[in-house]
Formats: C-alpha cells, sequence, structure tokens
C-alpha cells in the first residue's frame, strides 16, 4: 500500500466527500431544475403576453391590455422593456428575480404598482414609438426633469382602466390564453 501524505485524507473519506458534494449539487439542480419547468421558465424568455399570466395577480392587467387600444400594436415587452438586447435582458433578469422573490414569499403589493425603473422604461418606449407626436412637447422641456410624463395624460392606454375592463373574458379572449 502506497504511503500517504501527512494530514492527507485516507482515500475512502475523499471519496465520501465528492460523493456528497455530487449529491447536494444534483439535489439543488433538481430541484432548480423542477422549479423552473413548473414555472414556465422558458416562456418569459418568448414575447408571449401569455407568459405575463402564468403569475395569477397579472390577470386583470392581462384581461384590461386586450380590451385596450395598443392591444393589436404592442405587447408587454414593447412597453414594458427596454428595446436593446443587453439591457432588455438585464431588466428581464432583474424583474424576474424581483417577481419569483416577491411572488414566492408572498411578499407583494396589491394592487401591483409598475417600479421606479419600470416607468421609465415606459416613457422611454413611448417617446420611441410615439417621436414624431412628441417631439414638439420634447422640445420643450430643456432639461429631463421638465418632461412631461406620457403617463400622466396617458395612462390607460396600454390597460385601460383595469377596473371598468377587466370583466368577464369574451370568447374568443378564452381561447387566445388558453394553453
Amino acid at each position: 500500500m502506497p504511503s500517504r501524505r501527512p494530514g492527507t485524507p485516507p482515500w475512502h473519506t475523499r471519496q465520501w466527500l465528492l460523493v456528497t458534494l455530487a449529491c447536494v449539487v444534483g439535489v439543488a439542480l433538481g430541484i432548480g431544475g423542477f422549479t423552473f419547468r413548473y414555472a414556465e421558465g422558458l416562456s418569459y424568455l418568448s414575447t408571449d403576453p401569455r407568459a405575463c399570466v402564468n403569475c395569477h395577480i397579472m390577470r386583470p392587467e392581462f384581461d384590461a391590455w386586450q380590451k385596450a387600444s395598443h392591444h393589436s400594436v404592442a405587447v408587454c415587452v414593447d412597453c414594458h422593456l427596454p428595446h436593446a438586447f443587453v439591457p432588455k435582458y438585464l431588466a428581464k433578469a432583474e424583474n424576474g428575480y424581483r417577481h419569483g422573490e416577491k411572488f414566492t414569499t408572498g411578499n407583494f403589493e396589491e394592487p401591483i404598482t409598475v417600479k421606479a425603473r419600470g416607468v421609465e422604461i415606459l416613457e422611454e418606449n413611448c417617446r420611441r414609438c410615439h417621436e414624431p407626436l412628441v417631439a414638439a412637447l420634447a422640445a420643450t422641456s430643456t432639461e429631463p426633469r421638465d418632461r412631461i410624463s406620457c403617463v400622466r395624460c396617458h395612462r390607460g392606454v396600454g390597460h385601460g382602466d383595469v377596473a371598468a375592463m377587466g370583466g368577464p373574458l369574451r370568447d374568443e379572449e378564452k381561447t387566445r390564453t388558453s394553453r
């Protein structure tokens, strides 16, 4: 039997540590994979608005969007995420982490609200899509803090008045949202 260096654990101790590490990593990957699949994680990489209703709390916003004026021209990511590749996926990662943590712990506000960075993104996207219309307004604002907020007057454009427009789904809406 070859001699081992002083302080080196015997081979069976190292083997036990490797097996334990493999089990811990395997369990973590298994739980993570199950959670990702159960939460329909791949759907969040798409632009399909149905991904937003994976969480039951978004149902009123989704229903109202279907009846709102932007339904035929914009989906969730068109308004709620930056359009450049890297900022879009950074925002998706930040939102995904925050949403996952909040909904897993049950520590979320109702009704849900758009956070400060989300409001900035909404404003940028409103101005990008409607640039010809808002160019004249933007010319009167010399400082960013003086800019008029689009949603100040047009709050219901994307989702309508959720309280008034939610209501029961029409038959064609049920077909679109069924999985």
